[in-house]
């Protein structure tokens, strides 16, 4: 019974369009044609979204492989400069004992030389009192030989008493054994002195080289100081050049992930969009086949014909001189992924193959940045820029101005960054522009 119905109901309305159907015939490509290019349009724009996600993906994956390389060499760099500053200490605490001890030698030749000063002060004073007492007993022996053995007769002779003549003889007699023994005491004397001023002298000569072994033993240990203190330097800098450098990767890998999220957020909208326009269009559609007006053919608006870029075929974005090639280092000491073109601020940065702008707005590390997808997986960027021309969604042609050269990002110097790109890879783009 149901299919009966549903059978008279069909042939009713059959015959009720059956004046139209020259209309239908003819509408019939049309709507197609616009459901399709609604489709072609949708798909194409979420594959651009979609697209930049995933290269922003791969982007925040190998920002944060990286970050957790320098993260690492930090690290060690940490352990490294935690050992050097040991090994400087220890060297530090050697430096001091040697200057300690020769200090302490200093003043033991400080007090050896005044021991030998006062050493020979009195050696001189004991060699004037022998002279002395060598001279006087000279003159009493000769006096003694001159009048010969006679002497004591002649000094009994002279005298009034035996006993002042006996006292006289007996005076003489111990007056030449006392000259005689002051004279071998001073002698000694003599001798001991010579001798301490020989050990001082020995004394002296032995701490004087040790005295020089301390001087080369603490020349070494400065030299090894400065070079520890030196390696000390290099590693702090190298530290905080991987602090610094984590602080920015971590930076940048917070901004594309922020990227990512409007990327999604921007992937809704498109989908959004999508049914919206699904359903306008099947609206449309439904008044025009009613009112039975069939508008001229026009192109899918939004949709484009790209094959991507050609090997050798792309434009220059800026005239100017390479400062940095294809792996080359960049002035911030990173390695260059693309190239570095000098020009003067305020040049003209064109687009390189025609393009849907796809990024233009501020990011850490690159600046003033827009990046213009090519299709068939290919990406063009164009960083360090001072003023940004054209907003994400904008279709570009080949050698259409896009932005202005500067140094934005901390560049130090005027220049555009650019780098191109196939499914998220970098490739050398010197291959892919034109020669010069």
């Amino acid at each position: 019974m149901f299919g009966y119905n549903s059978h008279l109901c069909c042939s009713h309305w059959i015959v009720r369009l059956l004046p139209y159907r020259s209309v239908l015939v003819r509408l019939f490509p049309f709507c197609l044609q616009c459901a399709l290019a609604l489709v072609v349009g949708a798909v194409l724009a979420e594959s651009a979204v979609a697209q930049n996600q995933s290269e922003t993906e791969r982007k925040l994956a190998r920002t944060r492989s990286e970050l957790n390389d320098v993260a690492k060499q930090r690290q060690q760099l940490e352990s490294q400069r935690g050992d050097a500053t040991r090994r400087l200490r220890q060297v530090d605490e050697q430096v001091a004992r040697s200057a300690r001890d020769l200090s302490r030698i200093d003043d033991k030749l400080r007090e050896q030389e005044q021991a030998l000063i006062q050493a020979q002060g009195q050696r001189e004073q004991m060699q004037q009192g022998l002279e002395e007492q060598r001279r006087q007993l000279a003159v009493l022996l000769r006096a003694v030989y001159q009048v010969g053995d006679s002497v004591p007769l002649k000094l009994l002779l002279s005298q009034d008493s035996v006993a002042d003549a006996n006292r006289l003889v007996i005076y003489h007699r111990y007056l030449q054994r006392a000259r005689a023994e002051r004279i071998r005491v001073l002698t000694q004397e003599l001798q001991g002195l010579v001798a301490l001023e020989q050990r001082i002298a020995v004394q002296r000569q032995t701490l004087e080289q040790t005295r020089l072994q301390q001087v080369g033993q603490a020349s070494i240990l400065k030299q090894d100081r400065q070079k520890q203190a030196k390696t000390v330097a290099e590693l702090d800098t190298r530290y905080q050049e991987r602090s610094k450098r984590e602080k920015v990767l971590g930076q940048n890998a917070k901004a594309l992930e922020q990227v990512l999220a409007s990327l999604r957020a921007a992937a809704a909208r498109a989908e959004a969009e999508r049914r919206a326009a699904a359903r306008r269009s099947a609206a449309q559609a439904e008044l025009e086949a009613k009112s039975g007006h069939v508008p001229a053919k026009m192109p899918p608006k939004g949709t484009t014909n790209v094959t991507g870029p050609k090997v050798g075929g792309l434009s220059w974005p800026v005239t100017g001189n390479l400062l940095a090639s294809y792996g080359g280092a960049l002035p911030d000491g990173r390695i260059s992924k693309g190239v570095l073109i000098a020009a003067p601020a305020g040049n003209n940065v064109v687009a390189v193959a025609d393009g849907m702008v796809v990024f233009a707005e501020w990011m850490t590390g690159y600046g003033m940045i827009l990046i213009v997808d090519h299709g068939n997986g290919y990406m063009s960027l164009y960083a360090n820029n001072d003023t940004l021309l054209r907003n994400p969604g904008t279709y570009v042609k080949r050698g259409e101005l896009v932005a202005k050269v500067g140094r934005s990002g901390g560049q130090g110097v005027s220049a555009l960054y650019f780098e191109l790109r196939h499914n998220g890879q970098p490739i050398n783009p010197l291959s892919w522009l034109q020669k010069r």
